[in-house]
């Protein structure tokens, strides 16, 4: 990873997924309501238009920061960002797709709100307050620990890959948390703490390369999106 010059991480658009969340925030209910799998979740329009500003914000980045690769998640709504956004840059980026940019997998948890898991599965709930929220793996998915594993091999194959690259990667939330927490070498509490500010929709995340090492210059920045709502989660 420290071979990169650039790297470059936006979280998606805002999706369906993103609206049925909020809308049962401070409710009795037990399920988010996504009728879809989690890979099949698409964009709202306000995360097209979004995607559209993030592209923008690509056109007008100097030739020398330019992405010289886009990495993207499988999921609908990491490719829908990632067309569109490409759409809008003056240079073309090859794209390729990468399985271990996908979202965390939440097993039995799936669908379900904090009061869903406490009603139906109360065993799972405890052990969750147990072992904390970075090592807890519920069944059939996993912890934040499994998405460092992952990782890890990915940003491994990345700099073997694209030695001196530029690479922008399009992900998921919890992806672009635990790229922190892997550049930066941060502590479970460390990495904890950051992920109590959302990362919001097609904000940025960037690291270039400074005497080796990767230094962060911008972590869940919006400035990019002022012509829509940067508020949203």
């Amino acid at each position: 990873m420290d071979t990169l010059e650039w790297l470059n991480l936006t979280r998606h658009g805002e999706s369906t997924g993103n609206l049925a969340y909020r809308a049962v925030q401070g409710t009795d209910a037990e399920e988010l309501g996504i009728r879809e799998r989690d890979a099949d979740i698409p964009l709202t329009d306000a995360g097209r238009e979004q995607a559209v500003l993030l592209g923008r914000w690509l056109a007008g980045l100097p030739e020398d920061q330019r992405p010289t690769v886009a990495v993207v998640s499988p999921y609908l709504r990491t490719l829908d960002t990632a067309r569109i956004a490409l759409a809008q840059a003056p240079y073309q980026i090859p794209c390729e797709v990468d399985e271990r940019l996908r979202d965390r997998e939440q097993g039995v948890l799936e669908g379900l709100t904090p009061r869903g898991i406490g009603l139906r599965y109360p065993e799972e709930a405890l052990r969750m307050r147990r072992l904390g929220k970075f090592y807890y793996r519920a069944p059939g998915g996993e912890s934040w620990a499994d998405l460092a594993l992952r990782l890890r091999g990915f940003y491994r194959d990345l700099g073997q890959d694209q030695p001196g690259g530029r690479p922008l990667i399009v992900t998921h939330d919890a992806i672009v948390v635990m790229t922190r927490y892997l550049v930066e070498q941060l502590s479970e509490h460390e990495i904890l703490e950051i992920e109590k500010e959302p990362v919001a929709n097609c904000s940025i995340t960037r690291w270039r390369d400074e005497g080796g090492r990767l230094s962060r210059r911008s972590y869940n920045a919006c400035d990019h999106l002022v012509p829509v709502d940067a508020n949203r989660p």
